[in-house]
């Protein structure tokens, strides 16, 4: 089941800074949320810092703990470092690099956006969040889409990662290359990610 409570509290909660709003209330108010959010804490154990890891990383990219265990599960298969393809996968899915590309402002309105059909991939609509975007691969919002102000607003203030090219007056942006795990922004120390799964 996804979080669909308060973003703040949660940012606050995990220490990162998952929305906007999130970002601005942080500024003044950076550490756990509740009355005994400013008490010093008692040393995490093991278990507890890999299950943080593993929250921070799952709510960056909005998915359910199932997806994230079906993630995890795929980049054993694969053949290289499991911590960093399992970044690499999360960071191909559609919603994610909607929101890389500076279409939303945030992943929760990125996966809206996907799924209310804004979006189109190699032309095509395509409003499934976890799609999995290839190389070269073109994403767009659809003709109709594209004077809506939500758009036009997210993508004045963009800035977009190096493995992603992106044409603003055309509302389009293409998958580049794979990044390596420096370049995608995320917030999280997936090696602890890893040893959660493998306990």
């Amino acid at each position: 089941m996804n979080y669909t409570g308060p973003k703040v509290k949660l940012s606050r909660k995990l220490g990162i800074r998952i929305t906007p709003k999130a970002s601005k209330v942080m500024e003044h108010k950076n550490y756990p949320p509740g009355q005994h959010g400013k008490r010093r804490r008692t040393k995490q154990s093991d278990y507890g810092m890999q299950l943080l890891e593993k929250q921070r990383l799952r709510m960056q990219y909005h998915i359910s703990e199932k997806q994230m265990g079906n993630y995890y599960y795929k980049a054993t298969h694969l053949e290289g470092n499991t911590a960093e393809l399992l970044v690499l996968l999360l960071e191909s899915r559609l919603d994610s690099l909607v929101k890389r590309s500076g279409f939303a402002r945030t992943i929760y309105a990125a996966r809206q956006y996907v799924q209310h059909g804004h979006i189109l991939v190699n032309g095509k609509k395509c409003d499934i969040p976890s799609y999995n975007v290839k190389l070269s691969d073109v994403i767009s919002v659809r003709e109709k889409s594209k004077k809506i102000e939500c758009f036009q607003e997210a993508i004045r203030n963009s800035a977009a990662p190096p493995y992603i090219e992106i044409n603003k007056s055309e509302l389009s942006t293409k998958f580049l290359n794979i990044p390596d795990r420096d370049e995608i922004p995320v917030q999280c120390e997936v090696s602890l990610v890893v040893e959660y799964y493998s306990r």
